[in-house]
């Protein structure tokens, strides 16, 4: 993915410096010039992407893509078998003392253009005191495609999410740079695919971010490189911690960084320390911080050895456990 209190780690100080002089009760030039009280924002808030609870929404871990697929396609409402309904994630996140969420289209994929339901789950943000930060979107085409008509049905594909985004308060919506070709073919067609739909995102004051989400986007160099041809402001990456496969992860997340509006805290098994065991989570957290990031950092747990609730709760530990270290 709520007006719950920020995790401890991450709640600041209030700020409160006044002086007073001696004797009089008149104020001194530096009593006038002193700040008044204000609230510090925290660089690193923690956010929870929907994803995390995918087996509970899905009735259980996906087993065959393709059947998947089919079915998103067909009859996307059927895919939901489980106990949890994905229009009450505001209050499950809320639980979690997590005041923004990441939707997962999805989850939703019926209802992109279903402004009643929209209405309902925002009025459910409010009353959880939640916001959505950003909606992922996947099964929508591919931005890399080498068909120019098939990239603007992708683009136009994804304008009822951004927006959806716009309506619920969000400030980004994640896409796929996917293709077919090699890696320059696929970069120069990702880079006119994305291109269009930022400038529409523009027009809604909505980011368009891609994700290192397998293919040529898990290689660090190849999407920086995509990202500064685009050039746009409002046009960046969603850096995942895990998703880089057989590229070094610290280099990626690096390479990612500058043009970061957001960051993935993936995570699949931990120790008995509480460590993540494939992502150095104080490692890259360093990395984040030297960038000049500040936002938010999702938990997207995704492993098979804890329980969707553990997994979430052991990731919100680590990043607390982290963000107060930096």
């Amino acid at each position: 993915m709520k007006k719950q209190l920020f995790p401890q780690v991450l709640l600041m100080a209030v700020a409160t410096m006044f002086l007073v002089s001696c004797n009089t009760g008149t104020k001194s030039s530096a009593d006038k010039e002193a700040p008044a009280t204000e609230e510090v924002t925290p660089d690193f808030q923690i956010s929870l992407a929907q994803w995390s609870l995918h087996r509970s929404y899905f009735g259980g871990a996906i087993e065959d893509w393709q059947e998947f697929g089919r079915l998103l396609m067909e009859e996307p409402d059927s895919l939901l078998q489980g106990d949890i309904d994905p229009m009450d994630f505001p209050k499950v996140a809320a639980g979690y003392g997590i005041n923004c969420i990441e939707l997962v289209n999805t989850f939703y994929f019926s209802k992109a253009n279903d402004m009643d339901y929209w209405t309902a789950f925002k009025k459910n943000c409010e009353e959880a005191g939640v916001t959505v930060g950003l909606i992922m979107c996947d099964a929508l085409g591919n931005f890399g495609d080498a068909d120019p008509e098939m990239r603007m049905a992708t683009v136009e594909n994804h304008k009822p999410w951004v927006d959806v985004a716009a309506f619920l308060g969000a400030k980004t919506v994640r896409v796929n740079a996917a293709g077919d070709g090699t890696a320059e073919e696929v970069a120069a067609n990702a880079v006119d695919g994305i291109s269009k739909l930022g400038e529409y995102a523009a027009t809604k004051g909505i980011n368009i971010v891609v994700e290192n989400h397998g293919g040529y986007s898990s290689d660090g160099k190849w999407l920086s490189g995509v990202m500064e041809k685009i050039g746009m402001d409002n046009v960046g990456t969603l850096p995942d911690f895990g998703n880089f496969y057989d590229y070094d992860r610290y280099l990626g997340i690096e390479e990612l960084m500058p043009y970061a509006k957001g960051v993935s805290a993936k995570s699949h098994v931990f120790d008995a320390e509480g460590n993540e065991t494939e992502s150095d989570f104080l490692r890259i957290m360093k990395i984040v911080k030297a960038s000049g990031f500040k936002g938010y950092v999702g938990i997207e747990y995704e492993g098979p050895e804890l329980s969707e609730d553990e997994g979430i709760k052991a990731t919100k530990a680590l990043l607390e456990k982290v963000i107060a270290e930096l």
